[in-house]
């Protein structure tokens, strides 16, 4: 059977980050840590991989020093069942890090996530493409996503 991992890139913090993730983000857990060996490209006995799991996707942090940092051009979504997770995942991820538009932050360690509750999916993809646009127009002006806000957008667009 064919496996697929997603492995992010870190200069020397993947155990941190793999152990912060996993007390984060619900369900998260973690797995095998990997060492450098003698004569290999990181210092003996440091840290090389720190595994853990979000749900079924498995991830491998690899400590390969400064050469290529995180970028924006892949990010990690955590679709969360409400409001209040949402809430709570993205005030802890963005801790140390930085926001940006529409439910997106990097992290401390420059990992880019989208988080937002389920149910922004089903007003922003609404049948009706009046609603679906007042609630995407009123997400494009937002940080961390206000799902409510979104809701009455789609509503008041509704009504008129």
């Amino acid at each position: 059977m064919t496996a697929y991992t997603t492995c992010l890139w870190f200069d020397t913090e993947a155990e941190a980050a793999a152990a912060f993730y996993c007390q984060t983000l619900p369900g998260a857990e973690f797995g095998t840590m990997s060492y450098y060996g003698e004569g290999d490209q990181g210092p003996a006995s440091s840290v090389l991989t720190a595994e853990f799991r979000l749900g079924d996707q498995h991830f491998v942090l690899l400590n390969g020093g400064p050469i290529f940092p995180q970028s924006e051009s892949a990010s990690i979504q955590v679709i969360c069942e409400d409001q209040e997770e949402s809430d709570r995942v993205w005030n802890a991820l963005v801790e140390g890090g930085r926001e940006s538009q529409c439910g997106w932050l990097k992290d401390r360690w420059g990992v880019s996530w989208q988080v937002f509750p389920r149910a922004l999916m089903d007003v922003t993809n609404d049948p009706d493409p009046v609603r679906a646009m007042a609630a995407r127009k009123a997400m494009y002006g937002m940080r961390r996503i206000d799902l409510a806000a979104c809701q009455a957008a789609a509503d008041a667009a509704s009504a008129s």
